[in-house]
């Protein structure tokens, strides 16, 4: 498993039933690609992350996800195989990682 000191309240990781989880970060990630929000401080994320799913698709971007959020891979290399730039893998991380906050801060509220 890749070395990184990044550890994240993700349900796959945790087993908190409370945290979100990997499809529900994707979920969201979807529906702010499909949706950006105009007026809001965090809209540039979901206008990237548009761009990010056009450029690649679902699975893929669910893959790295996946590997930063719970198989504990560091941004640049999670996009190891699978056509990417490693830009991309750190802006999908970027996004995933505030997603997570969000949802995780919801639940708790």
């Amino acid at each position: 498993m890749p070395d990184n000191d990044a550890l994240y309240d993700v349900r796959e990781r945790t087993k908190n039933p409370e945290h979100a989880s990997v499809d529900d970060i994707v979920e969201l990630i979807l529906e702010r690609a499909q949706h950006p929000r105009t007026e809001h401080q965090d809209g540039h994320l979901d206008e990237m992350m548009a761009t990010v799913v056009d450029r690649y698709g679902t699975d893929p971007v669910r893959t790295v996800i996946q590997r930063i959020l719970v198989d504990h891979y560091p941004f640049r290399t999670a996009t190891h195989d699978l056509g990417m730039r490693n830009v991309d893998g750190i802006r999908i991380g970027t996004a995933a990682g505030q997603f997570l906050t969000e949802l995780n801060a919801q639940d708790d509220g």
